[in-house]
């Protein structure tokens, strides 16, 4: 570009760019979709070995019991499971508390008391000093007013 002389120079132009919005961090996903996939599976065979024995009419009664047998061994197993797990994050809570959340309160609780003992002495060695000090300065303050009575 040419500039001509008495001519204003042109001001760049800032160009604002838009913040994005600070977007919250969506939660983590849970593990739930695994037992939904293990339940449609669960499912998905009972229901075919159901339709491959309603093809067979005799002696259905004995393979319906065998199914449903075999249906709540399936379960037993799958509670047995999350008994184990569950069993297992117990004893995980357990062994925090004791290894590191105690500790962390008995190092707070011997802080507070330090604390408690450094306030008392404060208390005690500098704040009362200096309130008996302030009041006795008021009270000269007082009598010398009432002494050489000033106008103002």
């Amino acid at each position: 570009m040419e500039e001509k002389p008495g001519a204003p120079a042109e001001q760049p132009t800032q160009i604002e760019t838009p913040q994005p919005a600070a977007t919250p961090k969506p939660p983590k996903k849970s593990k739930g979709w695994v037992f939904g996939v293990v339940g449609v599976v669960v499912l998905a065979v009972i229901i075919t070995s159901i339709v491959l024995m309603l093809g067979d009419t005799t002696g259905m009664t004995s393979k319906i019991r065998d199914v449903f047998i075999i249906f709540l061994a399936l379960e037993s197993l799958i509670i047995g499971i999350a008994l184990v797990i569950l069993v297992v994050q117990i004893s995980l809570l357990i062994n925090l508390l004791q290894n590191e959340i105690k500790p962390i309160l008995e190092t707070t609780t011997d802080t507070i008391n330090t604390l408690k003992g450094t306030t008392t002495f404060i208390s005690s060695n500098l704040a009362e000093p200096v309130i008996k000090m302030n009041e006795y300065l008021a009270g000269l303050k007082k009598l010398i007013d009432l002494l050489f009575v000033t106008k103002r």
